[in-house]
């Protein structure tokens, strides 16, 4: 080691040596800082209400599958894959947090009945007016309310309603309905395991499980209808479709039994005419009418097989202790910044206070 190194090394130590001691010598102010941080963060750990979270788990299986038994079946009657989207997924599990966070969800999810542990029945939308709220929140929102009380002395308001929801046109309380949901229900999907995680965080634990297993019941209602919506538009059209062909044997049947009740004993090559033909047609109308009966089988399979199956391997259970708020964590995090901010006025803080001070002395 050279010469100017070992300078730079005894600097360095003597420095901090230095800082360490400018610390000891300060150490009661260093402990009142650390007190003012944990007075701190009881104060802000205590005032902060319990929330309970409750998570599902589950895993979803595609419900298609371009090899299945139902493509053979398919094109046993002309339906190929290309026309009938045998094989193709509608719906991919990373679409699971998107649909959460729509408003037609949303709107759906505040309908929803629950119950609270003190035994209220209560719609979502209105519980969610009920949640506690810190007490700076109060003093935060004070000019909101001040405001919100002069515009009511003006203008007769009335009260949002969730059966008055209009989806295109909301109010600013049902928005802030619609936030508060997206804010206490979380879906978060895993692309390689393939799992999706439903988190509800309320202040209510019985509530807290209700929501989150009505948001699992939800949202496979909506990735079903995704999923099955075009299938069953093509099997109601073959239903139709059907329907019609059935109608259009029926009366040929009925006609060409009629025409051969009424010829029974006559000879006549206009009658032997007239007969071949109303058998012809009759033998059409039974062709078409059981290609159509085959073909709406098939489209009959394709919506059971189209739905997405669930697999959920964690089910939603009452919570029986909060998860929030970890007060001596609050406590430990306020004390140690506390330390850094009081150790770096200390140390640096001071002295360019004093010495930004003197300057501004000088100047004058």
């Amino acid at each position: 080691m050279t010469e100017e190194n070992k300078k730079q090394t005894e600097i360095t130590e003597i420095d901090l040596a230095a800082l360490f001691k400018k610390l000891i010598t300060r150490r009661k102010s260093l402990y009142k800082a650390i007190g003012v941080g944990i007075i701190a963060g009881a104060i802000i750990g205590f005032s902060l209400p319990k929330t309970y979270q409750v998570n599902v788990s589950l895993s979803p299986e595609s419900g298609v599958n371009g090899t299945s038994g139902l493509s053979g079946i398919a094109s046993m009657f002309g339906l190929g894959s290309s026309s009938t989207g045998f094989g193709e997924d509608a719906l991919t599990f990373t679409m699971f947090p998107e649909i959460v966070k729509t408003n037609p969800f949303a709107l759906e999810m505040l309908q929803i009945p629950i119950q609270t542990q003190k035994g209220d029945s209560i719609i979502l939308y209105d519980y969610l007016n009920t949640e506690k709220r810190p007490w700076w929140s109060h003093i935060m929102g004070a000019p909101g309310m001040l405001v919100g009380g002069i515009k009511s002395l003006f203008k007769e308001e009335q009260k949002d309603s969730i059966k008055a929801i209009d989806p295109f046109r909301l109010t600013p309380e049902q928005n802030g309905r619609i936030g508060m949901l997206k804010s206490i229900l979380k879906v978060e999907t895993d692309k390689k395991s393939n799992m999706t995680k439903v988190t509800v965080s309320l202040q209510d634990p019985l509530a807290a499980a209700i929501v989150a297993d009505s948001a699992v019941h939800k949202l496979q209602e909506y990735i079903t209808d995704y999923r099955t919506r075009k299938a069953k538009q093509d099997y109601d059209f073959q239903f139709s479709l059907c329907e019609q062909y059935k109608k259009e044997y029926f009366e040929a049947q009925q006609e060409y039994a009629k025409f051969a009740d009424a010829n029974r004993n006559v000879i006549l090559q206009a009658v032997t005419s007239e007969k071949d033909r109303l058998q012809k047609n009759l033998s059409l109308a039974e062709q078409i009418y059981s290609q159509s009966m085959g073909q709406l089988q098939v489209l009959r399979g394709k919506v059971q097989e189209a739905k997405p199956v669930f697999a959920v391997v964690e089910p939603a259970t009452v919570p029986l202790a909060p998860a929030s708020p970890k007060k001596m964590l609050i406590i430990i995090a306020f004390a140690f910044l506390a330390f850094v901010f009081e150790s770096a006025w200390i140390l640096f803080g001071k002295d360019i206070y004093h010495d930004f001070k003197n300057e501004l002395k000088k100047k004058d």
